[in-house]
């Protein structure tokens, strides 16, 4: 009884930072000026994550931060078609001042990947909401990747027998990811049809390629706390962990979403 009591004793935290993250959510997406600000603060947290899961120290505050403005900036000042080269441009000068301070190649390749993700993938929040229905973008996106990983997580409960990814992710089961990407198809149709205005065809198209490139979201983040022996790559959430334990699948998720959308719309 005590174990099961322990089991579940995290999940009125769980709760309530879930309530303040719908909260802070809703007005992030509230406004395109607010929407700036939330995509910058996401870019700044999440890359301080990473200097911490990549374990650098070197003045992780400071180019956080600069991260973060940087990327203020840019969507402030620069249209999509530049934006990219902009973000490409400051990731040089991000990676030169690193090599600068004698960091190993092979961190210098990690805080590459940290840079893709924030300054390429999670700037995409921004762009959908900017280019596709709104505020209904941004929420159909958010709604469908959450409950894919929620989906895939009971259906693997449920029913799961074969394990897919045993050295990276041990509770991640074939029937878990099958079962949820079919689940993630039926929510995208509904939400859909409700919040985009778009057909079965790419109502169905979305929620297939959201439930695999979600999975592999989650997968990806997976591995490198592997690698780097930790559980969470934070503690801003209580209950949750870090920024980037709660956003893992919309690293592809956002970008593929996007593009995936931009050329549907045009058949």
């Amino acid at each position: 009884m005590n174990k099961e009591e322990n089991k579940f004793a995290d999940v009125p935290l769980r709760v309530k930072t879930w309530i303040y993250i719908i909260l802070v959510f809703a007005l992030g997406i509230s406004h395109p000026f607010a929407m700036k600000i939330f995509v910058s603060w996401i870019a700044f947290q999440s890359f301080f994550e990473f200097l911490r899961l990549f374990k650098i120290t070197s003045n992780r505050i400071i180019t956080s931060v600069f991260i973060g403005i940087s990327q203020f900036l840019l969507l402030n000042f620069f249209s999509l078609e530049h934006y990219f080269l902009c973000s490409l441009a400051l990731s040089l000068i991000v990676l030169i001042y690193f090599s600068l301070l004698k960091t190993s190649f092979k961190q210098i390749l990690k805080i590459g990947i940290a840079l893709i993700v924030c300054l390429f993938a999670f700037p995409h929040l921004y762009f959908i909401r900017e280019n596709f229905s709104g505020i209904n973008s941004i929420i159909f996106i958010v709604v469908v990747t959450e409950l894919n990983d929620v989906f895939q997580y009971l259906m693997g409960k449920f029913f799961g027998k074969h394990k897919i990814t045993p050295q990276i992710s041990p509770n991640k089961t074939l029937e878990g990811f099958i079962g949820g990407v079919f689940l993630t198809i039926i929510l995208s149709n509904i939400l859909g049809f409700f919040l985009l205005k778009t057909n079965i065809l790419v109502n169905s198209t979305l929620g297939l390629t959201l439930g695999i490139s979600g999975f592999f979201g989650d997968v990806f983040m997976s591995y490198l706390k592997r690698k780097a022996n930790i559980k969470d790559t934070g503690k801003l959430l209580p209950g949750h962990g870090g920024l980037l334990d709660r956003m893992d699948s919309l690293i592809f998720n956002a970008p593929i979403f996007f593009w995936t959308l931009s050329f549907l719309i045009k058949f």
